[in-house]
C-alpha cells in the first residue's frame, strides 16, 4: 500500500470506529430508556429512529459538501459534533428533549460516511482493500463502544456513562487533524471537475440516477432498513433468552447478552473485512448476490437457533453479525463503480440517505414486529428486506 492510501486507510480508520462507537452504543441505552421514560419499544423506535434519520438527511449535502470543498474538514467536525451529542443526551431530562438531543447528534454523524468513503474511492489507489480496513475499524469501535458501555452501565448512572462518552470524540479529533494526504489521488483529472452550484447539483443527481446507480441505490437502502431493524432492539431481544440470564457476581449484577451483543460486533470486523478483499478480488455484484442470500437464510434461522442452546444461539449471533457487516464494503464497492469519481461524495451522499435517512424506518418497523408478534415475526419481516436486495443484486449481475 502506497503512503497515501496508508495514511487515507488511518484518517478515515479513526473516524469511523468513532462514528461506530456512539452509533450502535445507543441500542443498549434504548434497554435503559424503555424504563426511564416509561414507553413501548413501538415509541421508542418511532423516537430513536428519528435521530437515526438524521444521519441519511444530512448525507446527501454532506456528499455534496464533499465533492465541493473536500472531506477531511467534514470528517473532523462530524466526530466533534458526535461527542458533543452525547452530551445533551446525558443531560435530556424527558423523553421529546431526548428526542431533540438525538437529532441532534444525528446531524453531526450525517457528516462521516459520504465524506470518508469519498475520499477513499478518490485518494485510495486500492479502493478495495482501503475499504476492508475502513470496515474493519468501524467494527472494532462497533465493538469497543457496546463493550465499555455496558461494563460502564454495570457500575455508572448512564447519563454519566453518556458524558464520559464524549471522550472518544476528543481523541479522533485529535489524532486524524495531525494526517496530511492527498484526497483525489486516485482519480482521473478526465473525471471532471468538483461540484458547482445549484443547477450543477441538479444537473449531475440527473445524469446519476439515469443509470444502474438507480439499483445501486435501492440495494443501499434495503441493506440500511435491514441494519437498523437488526440492531436498534437486538441487546433487548438477548437480554430475554433463557440461555443469557443476568449472572450476580462481587454483589453486581452483570447481563452475559450485553457482552454477546459487543462479541457479535466485534465478528462483523472481520467480514468487513473480508468484504472488502472479496470487491477487490471479484465482481461485487456476485460477491453481494451470495451475502443477501446468506442473510436471509441467517434471519429466518436466528429465532430457531435462539431457542435451541447457548452454543446454537452464539453461532447465529456470529454468522448475523459476519454477513451484515461482509455486505456494507461491497455495495460501497458497487457505489465506487457505478458513479463518476467527481460525484462519489454526492453519490454516497444519497446512498447513505437510502441507508441512513429511509433505513432509519428499520427502527421502527423493527418495534412494531417486536410489540406485535416477538422475536419471530420481528426476524421474519426482517427477512424480506435481503430477500430484495437479493433479487436486485441478481438483476445488476446479468445486466451489468
Amino acid at each position: 500500500m502506497e503512503r497515501n492510501d496508508y495514511r487515507i486507510v488511518q484518517f478515515t480508520m479513526i473516524g469511523h470506529a468513532t462514528f461506530h462507537v456512539y452509533e450502535l452504543t445507543i441500542p443498549l441505552f434504548v434497554v435503559i430508556w424503555l424504563d426511564v421514560f416509561d414507553v413501548s419499544p413501538a415509541v421508542l423506535g418511532a423516537v430513536v429512529a428519528v435521530g437515526y434519520g438524521l444521519i441519511g438527511l444530512g448525507a446527501l449535502p454532506s456528499g455534496a459538501l464533499a465533492d465541493r470543498y473536500g472531506s477531511k474538514r467534514l470528517v473532523v467536525a462530524s466526530m466533534a459534533g458526535m461527542g458533543g451529542g452525547f452530551v445533551l443526551i446525558a443531560v435530556a431530562p424527558s423523553l421529546p428533549l431526548l428526542g431533540v438531543a438525538l437529532v441532534l447528534w444525528g446531524a453531526a454523524a450525517s457528516l462521516y460516511h459520504p465524506a470518508g468513503l469519498s475520499l477513499i474511492t478518490r485518494g485510495a489507489k486500492r479502493r478495495g482493500t482501503a475499504l476492508a480496513y475502513h470496515g474493519a475499524a468501524g467494527n472494532v469501535g462497533t465493538a469497543l463502544g457496546p463493550l465499555a458501555a455496558a461494563v460502564a452501565l454495570t457500575f455508572l448512572d448512564w447519563r454519566l456513562v453518556a458524558t464520559l462518552f464524549a471522550l472518544p470524540a476528543l481523541v479522533g479529533v485529535l489524532a486524524a487533524s495531525r494526517l496530511t494526504f492527498d484526497e483525489t489521488a486516485a482519480t482521473d483529472p478526465a473525471d471532471g471537475d468538483a461540484l458547482d452550484g445549484l443547477g450543477e447539483f441538479v444537473e449531475r443527481t440527473r445524469l446519476l440516477f439515469v443509470g444502474s446507480f438507480v439499483v445501486v441505490f435501492v440495494i443501499a437502502m434495503l441493506a440500511g432498513t435491514y441494519y437498523r431493524g437488526v440492531f436498534t432492539f437486538l441487546p433487548g431481544v438477548l437480554a430475554e433468552l433463557p440461555v443469557f440470564e443476568p449472572v450476580a457476581f462481587a454483589g453486581e449484577t452483570f447481563e452475559p447478552s450485553q457482552y454477546a451483543y459487543a462479541g457479535l460486533l466485534l465478528v462483523g470486523a472481520v467480514g468487513q473485512y473480508a468484504g472488502g478483499r472479496v470487491s477487490d478480488a471479484r465482481s461485487p455484484e456476485r460477491a453481494i448476490v451470495g451475502v443477501f442470500a446468506l442473510l436471509v437464510l441467517v434471519s429466518l434461522a436466528f429465532p430457531v437457533a435462539s431457542r435451541a442452546g447457548l452454543l446454537a444461539t452464539l453461532v447465529a449471533c456470529g454468522a448475523l453479525g459476519f454477513f451484515i457487516y461482509m455486505e456494507a464494503p461491497i455495495h460501497q464497492a458497487l457505489i465506487g463503480k457505478y458513479a463518476r469519481a467527481d460525484v462519489h461524495g454526492l453519490s454516497f451522499g444519497y446512498a447513505y440517505l437510502g441507508v441512513f435517512g429511509i433505513g432509519a424506518a428499520g427502527a421502527s418497523i423493527a418495534g412494531i414486529a417486536l410489540t406485535v408478534g416477538g422475536t419471530a415475526l420481528l426476524f421474519a419481516v426482517l427477512a424480506t428486506l435481503p430477500a430484495g436486495g437479493l433479487a436486485l443484486a441478481v438483476y445488476l449481475t446479468f445486466s451489468s
